[in-house]
């Protein structure tokens, strides 16, 4: 899989958790992939600071993420 092709469907499962975190007030950003295997994102919004926000990036954005591109390994949190 080219780096392109692993950026859009990398894109197109942030697109599918979006709307809740957005329910939520929050939203969230892809910064970059490296090496194929570690996506950071930057949460926004209601996600910053939240209680929960290191279950909801476990649980939910890792979690689909590795849906659509399984050799993804691990999804990393960059503050702002």
């Amino acid at each position: 899989m080219t780096d392109t092709e692993l950026k859009g469907k990398v894109e197109a499962a942030l697109e599918e958790i979006r709307p809740f975190l957005q329910n939520d007030g929050g939203d969230i950003s892809l910064l970059s992939i490296e090496d194929g295997t570690i996506v950071k994102v930057q949460l926004e919004g209601a996600c910053v600071g939240c209680s929960v926000n290191q279950m909801t990036l476990k649980s939910g954005v890792e979690m689909t993420i590795k849906k659509h591109a399984p050799q993804i390994e691990r999804v990393i949190n960059m503050e702002a």
